[in-house]
Order: C-alpha cells, then structure tokens, then sequence
C-alpha cells in the first residue's frame, strides 16, 4: 500500500483447456473481508470437495421445513445450498463463466500486515489502491466489481463511496450505512454481538496462512506479521470494555470515530444491488442504502427478505422465490461488467420478501398506496394478553383519564426475537421462541392490541412510538416491539426498537415527517453532549424509532405494541445507567394531554389520521 503496509491476496483466474491461466483480460470481482482468507479456502474446499462438500449440500437441499421444531434449524442450513458461501468466499461458477476473482485480507487481519483499523479511512483506501492495482495488470479488462456480507459489504460500499474509476457495480450483502443506529449504540446501548464479534475475528487474525507460512518464515514476512499482531493483539476490545464500564470511551457514543467509517451512500455512482433482512443486524440499513443512493431504479436494486443476518438466500430458488444469490450476483455483474443486457435492471427494483405473506417486487418503499396512521395505547383489556404484565388496547383515541402502567427490567430477553437478532439468527435453531412465538417474553411487557382487521390490511415502512414515561431514578431504559397476533394468540415479533430517556434528544434535521407533519422516523443524538437529564418522578417525551418494515395482517389478525423495561441481551445499558437506573420500577404514564401512540404506515382502516405538526418538535 501507499503506506508500505503489504497486504496479502488470492488471485482466482480462468483456466485454458491444459488448466493454465488464460492470458485474455477479464473483469474482475473484488472481495475484502478480515475473516482470513485460510478460512475462506477451508470454506471453499470443504463445501466443493466430491465426499464431504457433496453430503453438506444434499443434506441442505432436503431442509425444507417451514414449521416445527426443526423449521429453524433448516432455515440456516439451507444456506449452504442457496447460494450464500459463493457470494462470501470463492465463487467457482463466476471464475468458470468468464471473470478473475480477487480475494483480499483486510489490513491487519488474516496474513496482510498493519494494525486492523476498523473500517477506518485508511482502510477504506486500501480498498481503492487494491482496485487501482487490479486494473493495471494484464489479466484485468478495466472493469471492476465488489461483492461482500456483511463487513465486506460494508467495505464495498464505503469504496463505492470514493469512486474509484475502474469499480462500476457492487453487490452487497447484509451491509450497513450506520452502524451506530443499527447495531453499535442502538437507542443508546450497546449490544451483545459486538464483543463477541470482536473477539471472533481478532481470533482468527492470528491463524497463518498455512499455505504460504514456511515461504513467509523464510522471506522474513512471518516475523513483520507477528511484530504488527503484538502491536494490537486485541484490536477494540480492551477500549469497549472500559467505555462500557466508565462510559469514558467515545465508541460507546455517537462520535466522528463513527462518521469516519459510515460509507456516503449518496456519492456512490456504481451500480449497486443491496440484499437485507426485516430481522437482520443492519436491520435499519437493509432498506437504508437503497433509499440513500442517488440513481435510477434499476441501476439500483434492493432485496429484503423475512430473515436475519447468517441465513440470506434460504428463501431463494424455489417456486416464486427470487434466483439463488449466486445467480443475482452474476447476472447483475454480466450487466454492468460485460454489458450483456440480461434485463436484471428491470428484476424489482424492490424485491421484497413481506412478513404475513409471500415475495413481490415493484418499485417503491413504502409501498404507494399505504398513508400515515396512529394508533392510541388505552388501558382498557384486549382480552388477548392475560399472560402480559399488562393487557391493554391500541385504539384511535386516548383514553380519558390519567393512569400510570408499571414495570421492571427482566431476564426474559434472552429468549425472544430480540436475541435472535443479536446473535445473528443463531438461536432460531433452539426453537419459535426466538423466532414467532414472543409470549415467554411478553410475560414482563406492557402490551397493548388492536382488534382484529376484517381484511388483509399491509404496513409498510418506518414506524414512531410516542411514549410518556417516568421513572423514580435518573434513567430509564426502553425497549419495544411491534408485533403480529394471529387468532390463535401467537404474537410474532414484526419490528423492534429501544432507547434509554436520557438519549431522547431528537435530531429534528434527520428525521422523517408523514406530510401530516407527523413523526415516523425518529434519529437521535445519541452523543454524549446531546444527552439529557432524567429527573425522577416526572414524566418526560421518547420517541422509539423501530426499524422500517413491510408486512400484512391477515383478515382476523391484531397488531399489538410491547413496551419493556429493557430487553437483554440486545441492549446492553452501559454501567454508568445502570447505576443511575438503579432496576428501579419504570412508569408508562397514559395521559390524554400527553398520549402515547404508535405512528405507522398502512393502507387499511386500523388506525386514525394524525393531526397536523405541533409547533414544538423537540422533546421534552
């Protein structure tokens, strides 16, 4: 690199027929990831290997359950057959069809050398001195794509972003555009994952590549890699445990350290095609990106299925299903690479997979024909929730009278969508708690449900909670969900969203209002300048942002909202508010002067118009 930092690479070209390198130039497809390229190999190896790799993709192939105890589990393992490993590692049919595959080792990871800096700058121009170099050699035709899941989508699109001349297309996987508000500090808390996938990759970063390791020892590259792995053994770990703990580190904020690494979607001129997930960890971006990019549909693609972030393309491939990714990722790059006019720029642009029904495509998000509609959260029974902390009703007016709704913080998080989500569809494998069953976790909600719709009603988009709340410490901690009530009672868990009063500072220039002046998309500070006090005792105004979605209610079904006194292991309140929080009872105050409401997207008759803008649109 421009800074003397060696960076290591796999170079996948095709072959003539004796089985040498063909010399004619190719596109070629990019990938830069920092989960160790012997890894990846291992991946490859195994899954195209005549004994093992055949076995893996039969047993996936017969993994078709769609309910009972083993649904989930075949969810993840269908991913072996869909697609999913070609598009993260190396993709045999894309080299085999006419292009060179490029596999890079972030810096500081696998066997490249330097500090890992996560998706820092310095990074991210790696990613375009990497391109420059492509497509100077001879085996490159000028034109280069990029392809990655999640943290190599991320870099693909933050490359993107700077433009570099030979990059035309990208396809991305399960990437982000704020990882603040998707899954670092959402609504202020920081989550379980990201420790552990700390610790994962800066596990793997100290594996040689077994495959060259004797010819790194001799050249003296093994000692400069072990030098740069003893300059930051732990990269990020030891910092986020302390902000966690004191609150004194920047990372547990919203700071410039994180403007640095969010990619500038609205720069971006390759043609990009962005797969996402309602459920995903970058559930915020799964729609995001697409909304962010400034190109005409079809040059732009999103795809968003009714899954989470390790089980993209399970529903692909079947009978009206989308193609399997492998196949979406090379007819988009045989576009855009090869000008071959395969019509992928007419496919969606909007593929969506909705939650309550079947896949469409069409061209907008949200769709047309859904308005702005509020529903009001009454004290009164649903008769639908006696398990609940507490049973009450969403409707389209306030009640009219003052009452005061408690609840405490618990430990039944662990078994919820929630934590599903945070450990990246993982636990979906244990069983529907985790996945369509929500009622373990509603045993310590405040619940409030609709009556049921009389005909299939669709919400689509972002969402506001409008919430009136007290507590009788200095912090109160909120996590909520919204959620699909079948008539049988099962409550599944459609969107989510969470954050703590004191980071109830709204970011009035970022938001989202409906024509009607209404709230719908809610962006916070969350910085520690922005943050406000809490006094105890007095109510005070949070608007819950929750992840934008698209669903339908069928004929006979609820919506209900879940609010909790915090959901564990998802949100993870920083020591300092926990102090300050004290798991002291928290208050939903339902007050006609001072409603609380859920603000949402549908084109049925569920909720009411909201009235015209208030005045004052900051909190109070």
């Amino acid at each position: 690199m421009s800074d003397g930092v060696r960076l290591r690479a796999t170079v996948i070209r095709p072959a003539n027929r004796l089985g040498q390198p063909s010399r004619a130039p190719f596109p070629v497809i990019l990938n830069v990831n920092p989960y160790n390229r012997a890894l990846l190999d291992g991946f490859d190896l195994t899954l195209h290997g005549p004994g093992i790799g055949r076995v893996i993709r039969g047993v996936a192939g017969t993994m078709t359950q769609e309910d009972g105890p083993l649904a989930g589990l075949a969810r993840l393992t269908r991913t072996f057959d869909r697609g999913l490993f070609d598009v993260f590692g190396v993709n045999r049919n894309l080299v085999q069809s006419g292009y060179v595959q490029v596999m890079v080792d972030v810096r500081g990871t696998g066997a490249s050398h330097g500090k890992w800096e996560i998706l820092s700058s310095r990074e991210q121009q790696d990613s375009v001195e990497v391109i420059e170099w492509i497509a100077a050699q001879p085996w490159c035709d000028g034109g280069v794509g990029m392809v990655g899941w999640s943290y190599s989508a991320i870099n693909s699109l933050q490359a993107a972003a700077l433009r570099p001349a030979a990059l035309k297309a990208v396809f991305a996987v399960e990437g982000s555009q704020d990882v603040v508000r998707d899954i670092y500090i959402t609504g202020g808390m920081p989550s379980a994952f990201i420790p552990m996938w700390l610790a994962m990759v800066n596990a793997v970063k100290w594996a040689p590549n077994p495959a060259t390791a004797l010819a790194d020892l001799l050249r003296g590259d093994l000692y400069r890699w072990l030098r740069d792995r003893l300059k930051s053994p732990a990269t990020e770990l030891p910092s986020l445990l302390w902000g966690f703990l004191t609150a004194r580190d920047h990372r547990i904020f919203d700071h410039p350290y994180f403007l640095e690494r969010s990619p500038d979607i609205g720069q971006i001129e390759a043609a990009t095609f962005t797969v996402g997930a309602w459920h995903d960890l970058f559930g915020r971006s799964a729609t995001g990106v697409y909304d962010q990019l400034q190109m005409p549909p079809g040059r732009k693609q999103m795809l968003v299925a009714d899954g989470y972030h390790l089980d993209p393309g399970c529903d692909h491939g079947g009978a009206h299903q989308p193609p399997q990714l492998d196949v979406l990722e090379r007819a988009w790059f045989d576009r855009w690479l090869k000008d071959i006019p395969n019509g992928i720029e007419d496919y969606g642009p909007v593929t969506l997979e909705q939650q309550g029904g079947g896949w469409s495509c069409g061209e907008h998000f949200p769709r047309r024909e859904v308005t702005t509609q509020r529903l009001f959260l009454t004290p009164d029974q649903s008769g639908t929730a006696d398990h609940a902390r507490h049973d009450g009703s969403l409707g389209t007016a306030p009640d009219l009278h003052v009452h005061h709704l408690h609840t405490r913080p618990d430990l039944r998080g662990v078994v919820s969508r929630d934590a599903a989500q945070v450990f990246a569809g993982l636990p979906i494998a244990l069983g529907r708690g985790f996945s369509h069953d929500a009622s373990y976790q509603e045993r310590g909600a405040l619940s409030f449900t609709s009556a049921p719709v009389s005909r299939p009603t669709q919400i689509s988009g972002s969402m506001n909670l409008r919430l009136n709340v007290a507590t009788n410490a200095h912090e109160g901690i909120w996590a909520v969900t919204v959620n699909d009530v079948a008539p049988d009672g099962t409550s599944t868990v459609l969107t989510n969203g969470a954050l703590t009063a004191s980071n109830r500072a709204l970011d009035v220039s970022r938001s989202r209002y409906s024509d009607e002046g209404a709230l719908i998309d809610a962006v916070h500070y969350l910085s520690r300048e922005r943050r406000l006090p809490v006094p105890a005792d007095e109510p005070v105004r949070i608007d819950v942002d929750l992840v934008a979605t698209d669903a339908v209610l069928k004929t006979g079904h609820r919506l209900r909202v879940d609010v909790y006194a915090a959901s564990l292991p998802r949100y993870l309140t920083i020591v300092p508010d926990l102090i300050k929080a004290r798991g002291r009872r928290q208050q939903l105050v339902l007050d006609p002067n001072k409603p609380s409401y859920l603000t949402f997207l549908s084109d049925g008759d569920l909720g009411t118009a909201p009235v015209p803008a208030p005045t004052q649109l900051r909190p109070m």
